[in-house]
């Protein structure tokens, strides 16, 4: 069993920043050219030279994921480059407000589900026949511990979030046959700019990390490395599977 990916290619899609930058860095440092995905190509041009630094090939492609022409694009566009695709990993997605349901928009609800669920569906599609194509790959999606149980005034990022973890499960029982393993990687609060607002705060911050029993942030490494595994050899006999990574989170009552 190893960690190695030296010659598979890899998809990474929201690479800027956070999970996925780390994501596609850990990657590349395991042997693999990295394809990064998300809309601010500035950012992408320093991930791609970090990828690069590490000796290994790295294709920057844009696109904004509410978009699914041009996500689809931009996946056609990442395989080409990289000359095929062995390892998808659907992390772009997120949330931008906090409500409780009985004053959402629908708009609201349908632009989070369209963010993290259908852009999920949209990119599937677009690299599968590319994943299969050579005797198999995986595909890694990113959800998160918001999926696994209530979330008050957040219920349309946990729904959309517990639907991908749904289509996680029904999609690797659909693509076992052709070699693909599908599943999911559920990170708990991760210290990245998006959980700034809540160590703007003192309060906030200790009312966040009460709820965890290791009582701190999780890394990015610490979602990084578990994403390798799962796209690595170590774990051929594993598909449907949702691989929690929380410091407790979701083990409290």
């Amino acid at each position: 069993m190893t960690f190695d990916l030296t010659g598979k290619r890899a998809l990474v899609t929201g690479a800027s920043r956070g999970i996925g930058r780390g994501i596609a860095l850990a990657y590349a440092a395991a042997g693999a050219d990295v394809a990064i995905l998300a809309r601010n190509a500035d950012l992408l041009a320093e991930v791609a030279g970090e990828i690069e630094a590490l000796g290994r090939r790295s294709a920057v492609v844009t696109a904004d994921i509410l978009d699914a022409d041009s996500t689809r694009a931009a996946v056609t566009q990442a395989i080409e480059t990289l000359g095929g695709l062995d390892i998808l990993v659907n992390n772009a997605g997120g949330n931008s407000f906090s409500i409780p349901v009985a004053q959402m928009r629908m708009s609201g609800w349908e632009k989070t589900m369209r963010l993290n669920l259908d852009s999920t569906v949209h990119i599937t599609q677009e690299a599968l026949p590319a994943i299969s194509a050579d005797g198999g790959g995986s595909i890694i999606n990113v959800s998160s511990v918001a999926g696994l149980r209530g979330a008050p005034t957040m219920a349309h990022y946990a729904a959309s979030k517990a639907a991908v973890i749904s289509l996680t499960q029904s999609l690797a029982i659909e693509t076992a046959w052709m070699g693909v393993r599908v599943n999911a990687l559920v990170p708990g609060w991760i210290e990245t700019d998006l959980t700034d607002f809540l160590r703007a705060s003192d309060d906030a911050e200790r009312g966040t990390l009460s709820r965890v029993p290791m009582q701190r942030w999780g890394r990015v490494e610490e979602i990084a490395e578990p994403a390798v595994f799962l796209a690595s050899s170590a774990a051929s006999f594993m598909t449907g599977q949702v691989l929690v990574v929380d410091g407790g989170l979701s083990a409290m009552p």
